[in-house]
Formats: structure tokens, sequence, C-alpha cells
């Protein structure tokens, strides 16, 4: 049973993150194909302030009021017509873009929503991006996976690290960069992370970096990097830290260009984590069981205060996910 109305991070128009405020919405209604949940746990990320600030304005202009959102955990409610995968009281989690933003999700089998920094949130049921939450795995942990844990999973396939590589990953603190760390280091690679802070370097440390630098002091001559958070200007830089042959994976939206990099002697791909199979959330939820995958999470606050969330997580760059909870 549902109210009629609920509560909704929303935003009024482009802005910084003060501009935004928790608002009373109508519970949207599921559709054929789409599944009502109600959501326990959700978490700020770089696209919803990309989104708010006007970063993707470009590609898409969003129509107000807009709800942020997209990774979560919750429990099925409703199941709208020819819905087979989920019942009403299944626990899930999952990735499911706010649909405005459908030119970054999936082509095929886009894992779309009404926005997850909410009550409740109604999204597609047949997708890769969402499943069945493992018993395992809370609420907040769970809606901490998805993005963090399939890039990572991505990150490593593409990347095709072999033991003794020289790895410099730029972005590390963040959540993304935080799980990933591990696993590289799990594949043998000799690892260089960027910190800004004492403490974000003694963190990557323990995690399995070798050594820590700052923005402005990149090694030279390692075989990969993985730009997690440098947009199309700081590309240069990052590219001369590559011998000869290296290569350069970014996972930052749009996706570069090799005439960005400026240097023609070097491989340029572009990581998307969309959900798929590969890197959906069953993907995840198994990686996370098995002990190969975690997240950590730095703050947690509740919906009343999701404004303040988001303001901490532009503002502190807080070293883990910030969670917010209904």
């Amino acid at each position: 049973m549902t109210t009629d109305t609920m509560r909704a991070l929303i935003a009024t128009g482009y802005g910084e993150p003060e501009q935004l405020t928790v608002a009373t919405l109508p519970v949207p209604r599921p559709g054929p194909g789409q599944i009502l949940v109600r959501i326990a746990a959700s978490t700020i990320n770089p696209t919803d302030l990309r989104v708010i600030t006007g970063g993707f304005r470009t590609l898409v202009d969003l129509e107000f009021p807009y709800t942020l959102g997209n990774e979560f955990a919750g429990t099925v409610v409703e199941a709208g017509p020819g819905v087979t995968r989920f019942r009403t009281g299944d626990e899930i989690f999952g990735l499911a873009m706010p649909r405005q933003l459908r030119l970054a999700a999936d082509p095929v089998r886009p894992s779309l929503s009404t926005g997850a920094l909410a009550d409740y949130a109604v999204c597609e049921a047949d997708t890769p991006a969402l499943d069945h939450r493992p018993a395992s795995l809370g609420a907040a942990q769970a809606a901490s996976l998805l993005i963090a844990g399939g890039t990572t999973l991505a990150v490593m396939d593409a990347a095709k690290i072999r033991p003794g590589e020289t790895v410099l990953v730029i972005g590390a603190t963040g959540a993304v960069g935080l799980t990933l760390v591990p696993d590289l280091a799990a594949a043998g690679a000799e690892i260089t992370a960027t910190a800004r802070t004492a403490e974000g370097a003694g963190l990557l440390r323990s995690l399995g970096a070798h050594r820590t630098v700052g923005y402005d002091d990149y090694p030279t001559g390692v075989d990969v990097v993985l730009n997690l958070a440098l947009f199309a200007d700081g590309l240069p830089a990052a590219a001369r830290s590559l011998r000869p042959g290296g290569r350069l994976l970014s996972i930052i939206f749009p996706p570069p260009t090799p005439e960005q990099l400026e240097r023609d002697d070097v491989e340029l791909a572009f990581v998307m984590q969309s959900g798929n199979e590969s890197t959906g959330a069953r993907a995840v939820a198994e990686a996370a069981t098995a002990g190969r995958l975690a997240t950590p999470i730095a703050r947690r606050y509740s919906l009343d205060d999701g404004v303040d969330a988001v303001i901490d997580y532009a503002r502190h760059h807080p070293l883990g996910k910030i969670v917010v909870t209904t």
C-alpha cells in the first residue's frame, strides 16, 4: 500500500547544490513493463552534480522539476502489466538513470527511472542493471555498489592488466577508485594513485596502492592510465604519463577523442558502466558476496537532509559513498 504523495530531492532549475530542495510530489505509477519501488537507500554521484549544474546541457536540456538519483536499493511494492521478473515484496537493488538522461543508458535495454532520491521510484523491470538483493548485502551497502562495482568490473575487463604492469589511477579517492584499487592490486599491478590529502593517500595505500601523487606530479613511462576524473582539458597531461604504446582508459562522459590526448602513439578506450550482464547487478552482487568488491560508505543522511548530503558531496569530497536513506 502506498500513499498518494512522496518526498523527492529535486532541482527546480539549473544551479548549485544549495538550490536543491526536498519537495512533495505525486507518487509515480508503473506502466507496462515497469515496477514501483519503495526506496530504502540511494546515493549521490558525480552525474547528479553535472546534470543540475548544466554540465550536460549541450546534450540534454532538462525539464524541471528534476528528481536526482540513479543508484538504489528498495522493495517492489507494485508491478505493472507484463512484469514477471519481480513480484511485490521483492528486495532489489540496481542502477536506473533518471528518464531525462536516456542518452547515457543502454540503447537496447535502458535502465531508467523517475529518480531514486525519493521515497518511491518507477523503474523499468527488464534490465540487467536491476536484480534481487542478496540477503548478505544490506540496503545501504547494495545501493553503494552498482556504479563503482560495475565500473570496476568493466575497467578490469577492458584494461587487461598484466602482473607487473605500472598503472596510474587518476581520481583514485572517488568511489570508483576506492573500489578499483584493491582489484588492481589483486591483479598484480604496480599502482600509483592520485590523492589530494594525507588521509586519502593513507587509505589508498591501505587498499593496495604502492605510491600516491598529486595531480601536478604524475609519473612518466607508465603502461596504463585509468582516468576516473579528468575532462578533456586534463587529458594531455594524463597522456604524457604513458610510455609509447601505452593505454589510456577513461570513464568520463562524453567519450574522449584521440585528438584530445595530443599523442598518436598510445591507445585510447572509453569504458562505460551501462549495467549489462557482465557488469550489471547480478555480476556485481556475485563479486561483492565473494569478497572481490567493496565500496566504502563515508557518511549517511536521511532524505529530509538530502540537500545537505549533496552539498557535503560537492564541497567536501568524502572518501567513499554518501548514502541517503528514507
